[in-house]
């Protein structure tokens, strides 16, 4: 089945996944991967006879590999472009930063925008390569 982890606790290694409106537990021995699962991954699971998780495994070919899947250029250009607005950190995944950077450029009457094209510039020499999956930029 085709699910997606609510939850996940690193401490006690027991996460959460929803399929339709139900959800099951699991836990990290049941996990394929070596890295721990995160919150907002698709899973393919499968439950025994009980109903309990037998096996957890990411789903979708950039969970499986870390093959780069965002350009290094467009997070670029929307850092030096729209940096204010945090798009190149949305576009990235990092959504809680994009909207950081939106709020810090309201609050600050637009100064915010030094912090968008600073990272900008940072995407362009390399200091940010990955994204918020931890896949390397193409």
């Amino acid at each position: 089945m085709i699910g997606h982890i609510e939850s996940y606790d690193n401490k006690i290694q027991t996460g959460i996944i929803k399929f339709e409106d139900k959800f099951y537990e699991f836990y990290i021995d049941q996990w394929e991967l070596e890295s721990p699962p995160q919150p907002g991954d698709d899973v393919d699971f499968d439950i025994d006879e009980e109903g309990k998780v037998i096996d957890v495994s990411p789903v979708g070919a950039y969970l499986r590999d870390t093959k780069p899947v965002k350009r290094k250029w467009v997070a670029v250009v929307l850092g030096l472009l729209f940096g204010a607005v945090g798009l190149h950190r949305i576009y990235l995944g990092f959504y809680g930063l994009g909207i950081a950077q939106i709020l810090v450029t309201l609050i600050t009457g637009g100064y915010g925008v030094m912090w968008g094209f600073i990272e900008g510039v940072l995407l362009m020499t390399g200091h940010i390569y990955k994204d918020a999956k931890g896949r390397f930029l193409k």
